[in-house]
């Protein structure tokens, strides 16, 4: 590659993200089942509620702070944050600890997001980010395919393991990252008021607020988009704790008596690799193969698609039909994911586009904080109701969009 771009800053990150990617996706979608086995569903899908708000004011503080005193410095934050949090987790024998430890590495994370994003932006040329930022997707990839097949295993059986792992790579990250990684704030840039950019950031995302609640049209799209993520989001959220609490061991072949046996803890790990696995082998020649439908069909579709194999997981137990239920599920993500931006960039005004794509980026945000909801109703309600919930969020975000393109076109 161009010695320009692919120099040692961003060899670093290739390398030591992808590790941690990988051991990420080891943890991260077992941690609702296990927050409802030691506090209870409801408890569970209460406080899954709370991490996805902290990570915004993660974001916008890491954002503001590595615009002045620059990447590394904050980037150097994230990574011991992280790394302390995970020893939390590693010793602590209170939940509630746990829990603590888990928005702390979100707040981590999500702090040390903006500043490693900006850093590659510094130094790649623009003609060359593209090629950059699909490697460092192609290794994340990697990372969520292989890993909830392997913390299927490691989990729940040695968690203590895994999470001294994750706070070991991350110390040796942190190492690596002062003693290698060299500044990349622009010089301009440490000449303004520090407090300017944190301002600012927050004033734009309230800013994106009260856009939203002008513009009935940009209201409707972005209600329809929590709508129509909710059953995405279910990935993470209710589904690990369905199947690991209701679907039995069994072959991975069936009518094999010697084929590999499969826990309820294992073929939920296969459920999600396979899901990463759609994503890495799909996601070209859907978006291909689709460039001809219009924005109105590819939404609607694509919510009823995740909607529709979300709920279908309920009606069947067999592995083989679950895997089927994901490839329905996921072709709703993956038809979802090239048209999400394209409609606010030609709606938008083009002297606010810009706020209109911050604003945009809150729907995301809104359905991880409501999709939790899913599991605190589990404690009360049986599955089927929950995935007929999960269906009916989905049939209202499908005619939210049917509306939004009626009025849309009468504009």
């Amino acid at each position: 590659m161009n010695k320009i771009y692919w120099n040692s800053n961003v060899k670093v990150r290739l390398v030591g993200e992808g590790l941690f990617n990988l051991l990420f996706w080891m943890y991260f979608p077992f941690l609702t089942v296990y927050f409802g086995q030691k506090l209870g569903l409801q408890t569970a899908g209460l406080i899954m509620v709370l991490p996805p708000l902290l990570s915004i004011i993660g974001s916008l503080i890491g954002g503001g702070v590595a615009d002045t005193l620059g990447r590394r410095p904050v980037m150097l934050i994230g990574t011991f944050l992280q790394m302390s949090m995970f020893i939390l987790f590693a010793v602590s024998s209170s939940p509630w600890i746990d829990y603590v430890a888990f928005i702390g590495i979100g707040i981590g994370a999500a702090f040390y997001r903006p500043a490693s994003s900006a850093m590659v932006a510094d130094t790649v040329p623009k003609d060359e980010l593209r090629q950059v930022y699909a490697t460092f997707m192609t290794v994340n990839n990697i990372g969520a395919v292989l890993g909830p097949i392997i913390g299927a295993v490691f989990f729940f059986q040695y968690r203590q393991l895994l999470l001294w792992t994750c706070a070991t790579v991350l110390f040796l990250y942190f190492i690596t990252i002062y003693f290698i990684v060299s500044e990349t704030l622009p010089n301009r840039s440490k000449q303004k008021d520090n407090t300017i950019p944190l301002k600012s950031a927050f004033q734009s995302q309230w800013s994106g607020y009260r856009l939203i609640l002008k513009d009935r049209i940009f209201l409707i799209y972005v209600i329809a988009g929590i709508c129509s993520l909710f059953p995405v989001m279910q990935l993470d959220l209710y589904l690990p704790v369905y199947v690991i609490e209701n679907v039995p061991q069994q072959p991975l072949v069936p009518y094999l008596m010697d084929s590999f046996q499969l826990t309820s803890q294992s073929i939920f790990g296969w459920l999600v690799g396979f899901n990463g696995l759609l994503f890495v082998l799909l996601i070209v020649p859907v978006t291909n193969r689709l460039k001809h439908w219009s924005e109105k069909r590819l939404f609607v579709m694509s919510t009823i698609f995740a909607g529709g194999g979300t709920f279908l997981v309920g009606w069947n137990n067999n592995i083989w039909f679950l895997f089927g239920c994901t490839l329905i599920f996921t072709l709703g993500e993956i038809m979802r994911t090239p048209v999400t931006q394209s409609f606010i960039g030609h709606y938008a005004p083009e002297e606010a586009r810009g706020q209109y794509l911050a604003a945009d980026s809150l729907q995301n945000t809104l359905g991880k904080s409501l999709a939790p909801l899913a599991i605190y109703a589990s404690g009360w309600i049986a599955p089927l109701g929950i995935f007929t919930i999960i269906l009916l969020f989905a049939i209202i975000g499908a005619c939210l969009y049917l509306q939004l393109f009626r009025l849309y076109s009468s504009a």
